[in-house]
């Protein structure tokens, strides 16, 4: 691999604290690709608002993710960006609003996620109107499919493209629907869609609301493509942001060793997390990656890396270092 000046500039100047850790964690990303691994990436926060699908999509595209579990938010949230971008309002000084200042944001029908508004008819009713008739249609048919499968078939079948506002590129559930990645979505109705949904089958449009299939059929998806995809190769682990994002997938080892007693499934190969959550009070996502070893999550030789900083700035760095740039 011929490497970029970013990649070069991280080797050089990266060299303590939280940077040494996250060049360190880096470059055990890629000798674990090296040596025929592959990679579980998982999204917590709002990262799909902080448009981390123009540094993800590519890691994908490069086949060097090769399956991704996230929040419900952060599934829907790469799609609204995708068809309602230049609607989207920046709020700089986001710190300094009042309460009266974010009253008027919601009477414009903007929802604050940090410094940014994602605007409500352009983004989320506009997926909603599309996804829904996927509901509807297969709800009448008798199908069932998963949340992520449903947003798929949009990309796929190019319901969504003259809507686009971004270069579907920069859109990592773009690239992940061409490539049909595998996606596991714990929790999905705790979303702006799983209420939509929820809405649906209240009012009866919706008859079966089994039509949108759930987590625990989610955690059987993610046992059985964890068990074949470990028959002869390591899978790692690499988590961004914390909550059940992170906990969910992670938690598929010690169910298959425990409570199906399948001896022979290794365990995580690879581990890092990126966090800005304090060691405290029981935290998940702040405990550190030894406090796994007790679950049966990772192992005592297994590589772990926490990288204690923002996601935004941190992850696209490693991703950056990983392919190469």
């Amino acid at each position: 691999m011929k490497l970029g000046s970013m990649t070069q500039f991280i080797d050089h100047h990266y060299r303590h604290f939280n940077a040494a850790a996250m060049k360190d964690a880096a470059r055990a990303y890629r000798a674990h690709l090296e040596a025929g691994g592959k990679m579980l990436v998982t999204l917590g926060g709002a990262m799909s608002t902080a448009e981390l699908g123009l540094s993800l999509a590519e890691m994908i595209r490069e086949d060097k993710v090769h399956a991704i579990c996230c929040t419900g938010a952060n599934l829907e949230e790469d799609l609204f960006n995708l068809v309602a971008q230049k609607h989207y309002e920046r709020i700089p000084h986001y710190r300094e609003l009042t309460a009266q200042d974010e009253q008027k944001l919601l009477e414009r029908h903007l929802n604050r996620v940090t410094d940014t508004c994602i605007p409500e008819a352009e983004a989320m009713r506009r997926i909603e109107a599309a996804v829904a008739n996927e509901w509807v249609s297969a709800d009448r048919a008798g199908t069932r499919a998963f949340p992520h499968e449903f947003l798929y078939r949009l990309l796929v079948d190019g319901t969504l493209n003259a809507q686009y506002q971004v270069d579907p590129r920069d859109s990592w559930m773009h690239a992940a629907a061409e490539r049909q990645l595998p996606i596991f979505v714990p929790g999905w109705e705790d979303s702006t869609l799983g209420n939509m949904y929820a809405a649906r089958c209240l009012s009866g449009e919706v008859k079966n609301v089994h039509t949108v299939r759930s987590g625990i059929e989610y955690m059987m998806q993610l046992a059985e493509w964890y068990t074949d995809i470990t028959k002869d190769r390591s899978l790692g682990f690499f988590q961004i942001g914390g909550g059940i994002a992170g906990d969910f997938p992670i938690c598929v080892v010690p169910m298959l060793h425990q409570d199906l007693r399948r001896d022979h499934v290794p365990l995580w190969g690879y581990f890092c997390q990126i966090s800005d959550s304090t060691t405290s009070y029981g935290s998940y996502s702040g405990a550190v990656p030894n406090e796994k070893i007790t679950w049966g999550k990772l192992g005592i030789d297994t590589p772990k890396f926490i990288i204690e900083s923002d996601a935004t700035i941190v992850a696209p760095l490693v991703f950056a270092y990983v392919l190469g740039w």
